[in-house]
């Protein structure tokens, strides 16, 4: 149970401090705006998945590709801010949820629009 705790204290800490690391020494326009939806550390603390949402990112795997290359100057700058006694390993995902979500948005908006529809015309029956 402490340990589940400990793991999501640092799972916050770290997503607040890449935010702000990616934010302050990461300025590529490849990168778009690129925030941090997420944070999962292994229970052995070795790899840390990095959940990153890119929005108006020209190309996403290019995106996706530079915060990796700079995965190791981050970890090193993470262990300066964090003050841990071993970092992860930062392994970079793309979150998919905005865009997944504004789908949905956009199929709930069709149906009520065609149920509109269909209802407009029982009414003129």
């Amino acid at each position: 149970m402490a340990s589940e705790q400990r793991r999501a204290r640092v799972e916050h800490q770290m997503q607040r401090a890449i935010a702000q690391l990616i934010a302050r020494e990461l300025s590529d326009p490849c990168l778009g705006m690129a925030t941090i939806s997420g944070v999962e550390v292994s229970r052995d603390y070795a790899y840390a998945k990095v959940y990153v949402s890119l929005l108006a990112a020209p190309d996403e795997e290019a995106a996706l590709d530079y915060l990796q290359r700079h995965a190791k100057h981050l970890r090193h700058r993470l262990g300066q801010v964090l003050k841990m006694r071993s970092l992860p390993e930062l392994r970079f995902r793309l979150d998919k949820t905005v865009e997944r979500g504004q789908a949905l948005s956009r199929l709930i908006d069709e149906a009520v629009g065609r149920s509109r529809g269909d209802d407009t015309k029982q009414d003129q029956e």
